[in-house]
């Protein structure tokens, strides 16, 4: 990459290629991991609305679609995640002029790729939960969350990109205190349109969407307002093609990673959905606490992959090994501890999130948490691994991984599930980490020598 200095610093951001590797990761991360905690309020907000309001019909209505609503998400986040590695590098790089014209590029493709997900996604609704074995008797209410979330799919867009364009600077700050406001919305909107205006479950997706274009639209205006010195002017928009390709190639290689294991969820889904109500019901309020407690080893990664991208424009590849092991020990202890917390209160928790006094319910979904943190250390360390090499700009070793995955999630579907029912549910993630962690393991050591001297 051709280095063209900036001729003053730029204000509200984190160089992270000098300094204390490991403050400097935690300093990006707090704020993150606040953020991120947040962003499942939303989700847990709207669980315990539907489940302590309209039952726990509702609570599976919502989950019966999440695999789903994760796929068609994700392929537009996952890919402002590629894009936000190419304005880290940049910045890393302390290239202004490239960095102009990689945001430029990231708002150009986003306009693309919210139009086209959004004008897809909606024809095929009902088809696709109907191949996911949506029970009849929750499938109108499920269509109809899924239908309003996606229509909301632009706000939700528009935010990650956002808040992409920030980490990628350092700030890891900003994008927290609009996600705050936003979900304090969320929750005053839940209330207001499903216990004050009966608005049914139709309401908890209209007050997500809401919530969600509100923090768009602040995170939007705190850019334009705070970063006019490095958005992109109207010659930054001619992207060249150098520029366009890498953000094309490394966009859609976050995007695969992502929405081949979503894919790989979609048909795990299916299989999960066969088992009734109740089991859906129990699965969805795992969920929502696993997602949780999952948070700290997804923004450590992530974190870390700012640091790493940073370093790797810089070419300071050596504090992008040390770190490495500093964050992997971070996941495994985040790991015990949360596993230790849910062994103690994990009934407790399922009980306050969604409502419910159905034993059946709470015990399958504590079965859920016990298994899925007793494998937490193998996800920190793969986590870790993947977005390392990202960030590197490797990207097929992280894409083996996820269809690796996939192809584990389609043999849950297909064997697993059908013969062990929801214990074979229960399974399938937690013995696909525990591979997926040997597999990068061993694809690291194989290659770093060879990745280390790249830069």
């Amino acid at each position: 990459m051709e280095v063209n200095k900036t001729s003053k610093p730029l204000m509200r951001t984190l160089d992270m290629t000098q300094g204390n590797s490991l403050r400097l990761i935690l300093a990006f991360a707090i704020p993150l991991f606040i953020g991120n905690i947040f962003q499942q309020i939303y989700s847990v907000v709207d669980t315990m609305v539907a489940g302590y309001t309209l039952g726990d019909q509702a609570i599976a209505a919502i989950g019966a679609s999440s695999a789903l609503y994760g796929l068609i998400i994700n392929c537009a986040n996952g890919m402002n995640n590629g894009y936000g590695i190419v304005v880290t590098q940049a910045f890393g790089a302390h290239n202004e002029k490239t960095m102009k014209q990689a945001i430029a590029g990231t708002l150009l493709l986003n306009l693309l790729v919210t139009a086209v997900l959004t004008s897809l996604s909606l024809p095929f609704l009902r088809p696709m939960l109907r191949f996911m074995n949506t029970p009849e008797t929750i499938f109108r209410q499920t269509y109809t969350y899924i239908a309003i979330i996606c229509l909301g799919m632009a706000a939700t867009n528009a935010y990650n990109m956002f808040a992409a364009l920030l980490r990628a600077l350092g700030n890891s700050r900003s994008p927290l205190y609009f996600l705050i406001l936003s979900c304090f919305l969320n929750v005053v909107l839940d209330v207001l349109l499903v216990v004050v205006i009966p608005m049914g479950i139709a309401g908890t997706a209209v007050a997500t969407v809401l919530a969600q274009s509100v923090s768009a639209a602040f995170c939007g205006l705190y850019v334009w307002k705070n970063y006019c010195s490095i958005l992109p002017e109207r010659e930054d928009f001619r992207v060249p093609s150098s520029i366009l390709r890498e953000l094309v190639s490394t966009g859609f290689s976050m995007a695969m990673m992502l929405c081949v294991v979503d894919l790989g969820s979609v048909i795990f889904q299916r299989a999960n959905n066969a088992l009734g109500e109740a089991i859906i019901a129990a699965y969805t309020a795992a969920r929502r606490i696993i997602q949780i407690t999952m948070q700290p080893l997804g923004t450590i990664s992530t974190a870390n992959s700012t640091f790493v991208a940073q370093n790797w424009g810089a070419g300071k590849t050596e504090r992008i090994r040390s770190s490495l092991k500093q964050v992997i020990g971070l996941q495994i202890l985040w790991s015990v501890l949360a596993c230790g917390l849910i062994f103690l209160f994990g009934g407790t928790m399922i009980s306050f999130t969604t409502g419910s006094s159905d034993q059946f319910i709470i015990r399958n979904a504590v079965l859920s948490m016990r298994i899925h943190l007793l494998c937490y250390p193998a996800l920190g360390v793969l986590l870790c691994l993947r977005t390392t090499m990202q960030a590197m700009g490797h990207k097929t070793i992280p894409i083996l991984s996820s269809c690796i995955e996939l192809a584990m999630k389609i043999l849950s579907a297909c064997w697993l599930i059908p013969h062990f029912g929801f214990l074979g549910t229960c399974i399938t993630e937690p013995v696909t980490w525990i591979l997926m962690m040997f597999f990068l393991l061993s694809a690291y050591w194989a290659k770093k020598d060879k990745l280390f001297a790249a830069s």
